[in-house]
């Protein structure tokens, strides 16, 4: 029988829920139950994503990892954390000796393995964090991100496996960010990497958001793979990772040695990470990441990412319901934009080279996508709206893409002057510690053990910034409070919420009799714009809307203090006599 060996994704669960992680205090608590449960060789306690959002509610990450580390370093699991090659923790390029300093950091604060990937598989910006990572006595674990494409093939991942394995990689992790890859594929791909290079250690990480990583698992152990990341509940399944329980099941039945779990322990590591989720962490956790969902076969997104793709679409579903109300069409749904999107994001993919849809191309890709449907509501062309990071993308500045852009980019990149590169990527981003170290001598800041806290005003500097003021915390308890807010208010009818918006709103009241104008600029005339909708933001001294009199004066209405609007009473160029609301407003 063979022996495999099962890894505890935590930081992931938890990134591929909602926005935040446990706390320093919870994790401390967690940690016991984990280890008491006897199954898991390795757990993943940091990485990309972890750092920031400690620092977005007020709290040092650097304390955080280095006391969840400490139990599991004690009893001889092994540590693992996520970093993104060239972006190593943040979403966009790090300087070179940045990326050096962050093994020294991680490797101090009790972390054994790095899970190096770069979005695009391209080995110029795995290699140079694999020699960081071996220089500061880390396990470098390089990762090819799986996807399904024409192009990505167990061939096509192979000979990038081979490069990572020559280059110094003694792991190698199959990472299954979508749960796309096919579970043939996958076996194949183990098979090939295992029959040529035995010795090295497989990792599978598979997301279950489409429903394959089961399959997925059974057919890369059969094929050689060591270990499997898996989940525990509540926050397995869904746009996560399979539960230990499930996966142990499975591969006990078919002949593998596999370890036994302690089930008094996972019941508590359970009930703990569901008081976690109750204390706060839920508040910022869609349901429908809890979901698993066919439709992700078909754009290939990552379950890491669903929680901010249905935050922001719900942003931009506003903006794109407005123009089509405008023009006199029914609006859509959340199911019906979702679908869009998907449909879009299918569209784009190939046209810019086919990235593998990992952080941060998917978001890159997702967010093109999104403009893409805001901009064809407004009869607007496709790719009129893309900022410098994904042009930087398409453009060659993050890594080689896999598949060739489109004909219609590559002549709108040169109509904008923008020129496509083959450099490597990290001869854009100079070193730059010696800056950073200036910046914490004239703040009075210490670097902290291990250079730890210079490390993390490098790699985060406004939330670093932020978290130093205070100013992230109290933004944090203030984000908390309305998220505690919104869910009170889904327990109550439509007219019990409208009567307590209305309580805690102001009236817009109209000074003049007339016809009400929304945002009118002036002119002989005005120019009539579009109505406000509910949930539009104005700020302090921002025109509200515009009263023409019955003598054709126009007479400003302003927003008051600002606010968020709860209410529209009167629609554009209705009626209204002195005195009448117009519209409520809730003050930020």
């Amino acid at each position: 029988m063979r022996k495999i060996q099962f890894s505890l994704v935590y930081r992931d669960m938890f990134q591929s829920s909602g926005k935040y992680q446990p706390r320093k205090d919870q994790l401390v608590r967690v940690a016991p139950a984990i280890i008491d449960m006897g199954c898991f060789a390795r757990v993943e306690t940091n990485g990309g994503a972890f750092e920031q959002v400690n620092l977005l509610y007020g709290e040092n990450p650097n304390q955080a990892v280095r006391a969840f580390t400490k139990p599991f370093n004690e009893v001889g699991i092994k540590t693992h954390m996520l970093d993104r090659g060239l972006n190593a923790l943040r979403m966009y390029p790090v300087p070179a000796d940045v990326r050096k300093l962050m093994y020294k950091v991680k490797h101090a604060q009790g972390v054994d393995i790095t899970r190096i990937f770069c979005g695009l598989n391209d080995v110029r910006n795995i290699i140079p964090s694999i020699n960081y990572a071996q220089e500061a006595g880390m396990i470098p674990q390089a990762t090819l991100c799986i996807t399904t494409s024409p192009i990505h093939t167990a061939e096509y991942y192979f000979k990038i496996a081979e490069k990572l394995i020559k280059a110094g990689a003694p792991e190698i992790c199959l990472k299954d960010m979508a749960g796309v890859g096919q579970p043939a594929m996958l076996g194949k791909l183990t098979g090939m990497i295992k029959s040529k290079y035995p010795d090295i250690i497989i990792q599978y990480h598979g997301h279950s958001g489409p429903g394959l990583s089961m399959a997925s698992i059974l057919e890369v152990c059969k094929n050689g793979a060591d270990v499997i990341d898996t989940a525990i509940e509540p926050l397995a399944w869904g746009k996560v990772h399979p539960d230990v329980i499930s996966v142990q099941s499975m591969l006990k039945n078919e002949g593998f040695e596999v370890p036994e779990i302690n089930m008094t322990a996972y019941m508590e590591a359970r009930k703990l990470t569901q008081e976690f989720i109750d204390d706060f962490l839920g508040y910022f956790m869609n349901p429908n990441n809890k979901l698993m969902s066919s439709l992700l076969l078909g754009c290939g997104l990552p379950g890491g990412m669903m929680g901010s793709m249905m935050a922001d679409l719900k942003d931009i579903m506003t903006a794109i319901n407005h123009a089509r109300e405008s023009k006199g069409e029914k609006p859509y749904s959340v199911d019906e934009l979702l679908i869009r999107l998907f449909n879009e994001v299918a569209y784009v993919w190939p046209r810019v080279g086919y990235p593998p849809l990992v952080t941060p191309f998917s978001q890159y890709v997702k967010n093109i996508s999104l403009m893409n449907l805001l901009t064809l509501e407004k009869d607007q062309p496709r790719f009129t709206m893309m900022d410098d990071n994904m042009w930087g993308m398409i453009l060659g500045k993050s890594g080689r893409l896999p598949g060739k852009v489109a004909p219609e980019l590559v002549e709108m990149a040169k109509e904008k002057g923008k020129e496509f590169t083959d450099a490597d990527p990290q001869s854009y981003y100079p070193d730059a510690l010696p800056e950073f170290e200036e910046k914490m001598k004239k703040e009075g800041w210490d670097e902290g053990p291990d250079q730890e806290e210079l490390f993390e005003l490098a790699m985060h500097e406004s939330q670093y910034r932020d978290y130093k003021s205070g100013l992230a915390k109290r933004r944090f308890e203030e984000d908390l409070e309305k998220a505690r807010q919104a869910k009170d208010l889904v327990k109550l009818t439509p007219e019990e919420i409208s009567a307590k918006l209305h309580a805690e709103a102001d009236p817009i009241v109209a000074n003049e009799s007339g016809r009400v104008l929304w945002d009118v600029k002036g002119g002989d005339e005005g120019e009539k714009g579009l109505e406000p909708y509910v949930g539009k933001s104005y700020k302090d001294g921002d025109q509200f809307c515009v009263i023409e009199t019955n003598n054709g004066t126009l007479v400003s209405i302003p927003a008051d203090m600002g606010g968020r609007v709860v209410e529209i009473c009167v629609k554009q160029g209705g009626a209204v006599r002195r005195g009448d609301i117009i519209a409520y407003i809730r003050h930020f």
